[in-house]
């Protein structure tokens, strides 16, 4: 997912109703949202078609327990850079996103230039990413990684006014 340089759209009660249902369980029935929301189903869709349209929904996906398919090391990685021109930031914006180990990368101010996410299945497994996207990448300065203990809460769901 990229960020969206798009301005705000102005969502109303019912859109706000039927985001907070579909955060929850994007697969419930339209006919049960328009229930929920006192809207028809038509109602429903055309507004779900709108917000897929203006980018407010983005995606529609699956939640993989991690762990389960055998990547149960969640690591927190700050990458800093050599040098901040334009072109070899988005060189590394590009590796991060095209590394699958990366599950969430995050260009930020501060001492580090990146915050990636990653997900393996083992330490060996980082060791070799290390040096694939770290070590072997004459513009990364230094790089810090955090192993999570314990996934706590995991999510992406976006708060919404009431």
């Amino acid at each position: 997912m990229t960020r969206s340089t798009s301005p705000a759209v102005t969502l109303d009660s019912f859109d706000l109703a039927i985001l907070r249902i579909l955060q929850r369980d994007n697969t419930t029935p339209q006919r049960v949202i328009g229930e929920t929301v006192n809207l028809s189903a038509p109602a429903v869709q055309r507004r779900i078609k709108r917000m897929e349209e203006t980018g407010v929904i983005q995606a529609n996906v699956a939640l993989v327990d991690p762990a389960r398919l055998g990547q149960a090391i969640t690591i927190f990685v700050e990458v800093e850079l050599e040098s901040e021109r334009a072109d070899l930031i988005d060189a590394a914006k590009q590796e991060f996103t095209a590394a699958p180990e990366v599950q969430q990368c995050y260009y930020v101010t501060g001492e580090a230039d990146f915050v990636l996410v990653i997900l393996v299945p083992s330490m060996m497994a980082y060791e070799a990413l290390t040096r694939r996207l770290f070590f072997g990448n004459n513009n990364v300065r230094k790089f810090r990684t955090f192993v999570a203990m314990d996934r706590v809460k995991v999510g992406l769901a976006v708060p919404l006014p009431e």
